[in-house]
């Protein structure tokens, strides 16, 4: 029965609230099909869901969830999560869906000349469909290659020990009132205007956010530094954290910043009960990988990175 209902799924509209919060249970009942869990009201938070258009869903015969998909704008990628049992045929018309969609937005301020999908290693039906549907896999292509890693750390390991530098605090933000200062160090972490305040004050009023996990570094002279937001939910029977996303002001990324609020927030975690904590990031020329494995995170899963190229500015 389940079987038939996700061949016959058909696509429809985006309702709002409630479609998040189902999209949100799909990606947490099969968590290792999707890049993505905990720290999913980030990415739900964002602008580019403003707009209904850039969000597809997929409901089987009796209205249950089975495929979702969103055009996330500010990260030029295309997120999405598929029932396990989904076979090939589902999966094409996902992405047909989005191949049109950026289409669609071209010339737009929503358009993109390229669009990329994040796919887990060993997830090799997905490949293929990616592949067929145009995507080319960067991890090989000279200067410009990319590839990802998710890395965890998990419950018992040791806790990193990271000073932090003279006249320097940690405290978690301060609420929508700091809201415009944080977008502005964002930005210019970085270099990108994708961050708004809008955005960033969304994810203060989601159920899932914990004030005391948004932590901010601040300066002897009352500047914000540096920024790490922790997420953290229930996957599996477990409870989890998440770190999305952490930054440090491009004129102060010597002075240990980055693995001071990292060791306080993990911290924080480890208190709240998180049995095991998840970052995304590159997986070569990246100090921040460094400063993950100091911390005690190790890369559990490859992350190759697909690319269609769609023409335009």
């Amino acid at each position: 029965m389940l079987w038939e209902a996700i061949v016959q799924a058909k696509r429809r509209g985006f309702c709002g609230a409630a479609d998040v919060e189902a999209m949100g249970a799909l990606a947490r009942a099969y968590p290792g099909d999707t890049l993505h869990v905990v720290d999913l009201p980030y990415r739900f938070s964002s602008w580019a869901m403003d707009e209904p258009e850039n969000v597809g869903l997929w409901a089987g015969e009796y209205g249950q969830l089975v495929a979702w998909a969103v055009m996330q704008t500010p990260f030029w990628t295309i997120d999405y999560a598929c029932h396990p049992q989904a076979g090939p045929e589902l999966h094409r018309q996902v992405l047909d869906w989005a191949d049109q969609r950026a289409r669609q937005a071209l010339g737009t301020p929503g358009g993109r000349p390229c669009w990329f999908v994040m796919v887990l290693n060993g997830q090799d039906h997905r490949i293929r469909c990616l592949e067929a549907a145009g995507f080319a896999c960067q991890a090989d292509v000279g200067g410009d290659s990319w590839s990802k890693v998710l890395m965890a750390q998990a419950a018992g390991a040791p806790s990193p020990v990271a000073k932090l530098p003279a006249g320097f605090a940690i405290r978690p933000l301060a609420g929508e009132g700091e809201v415009e200062a944080y977008v502005a160090l964002h930005r210019a972490v970085f270099e990108s205007r994708s961050m708004t305040a809008e955005w960033r004050a969304r994810t203060l009023r989601c159920p899932e956010y914990v004030p005391e996990l948004d932590l901010v570094a601040v300066a002897p002279d009352g500047r914000l530094a540096a920024f790490c937001v922790f997420w953290l939910d229930e996957v599996g029977g477990e409870s989890c954290g998440q770190i999305e996303p952490l930054g440090v002001r491009p004129d102060l990324t010597n002075l240990g910043l980055g693995r001071a609020i990292l060791a306080e927030g993990l911290g924080r975690l480890d208190s709240l009960g998180a049995r095991r904590v998840y970052v995304e990031t590159d997986s070569y020329r990246n100090p921040a990988l460094r400063v993950y494995e100091s911390a005690g995170f190790r890369v559990i899963r490859d992350v190759l990175v697909y690319r269609k190229d769609y023409g335009g500015e």
